[in-house]
């Protein structure tokens, strides 16, 4: 499972393990826009795509069932949005992981 998997640096590591023998990638994100986009552009049937927030534990515990890896891409970058809204990117960049 890729977590934040739309996000930029995501869909890098998401190239990068369809170049492997996985036989399921996961991407967990919040933006159903980007993963309709996503799924419509690499039309591969190893992925799956859930909608979830890593701020929502059960969103991301339904999502990891089954999963063996999660490789944590999640973040909030923009520091206005950080500045703006602290709480948010603490809970995403960091209390996010220990889920």
């Amino acid at each position: 499972m890729i977590t934040g998997g739309t996000s930029s640096f995501g869909n890098v590591v998401l190239r990068r393990f369809l170049e492997t023998g996985i036989g399921e990638i996961q991407v967990f994100s919040r933006d159903e826009k980007k993963q309709h986009d996503m799924r419509l552009a690499y039309n591969n049937p190893k992925l799956k795509f859930y909608i979830g927030d890593m701020r929502w534990r059960e969103s991301l515990l339904d999502a990891m069932t089954g999963v063996d890896y999660v490789f944590y891409a999640a973040a909030l970058k923009q520091v206005p949005s950080c500045e703006f809204y602290p709480m948010k990117a603490l809970m995403t960049n960091a209390i996010g992981t220990e889920m």
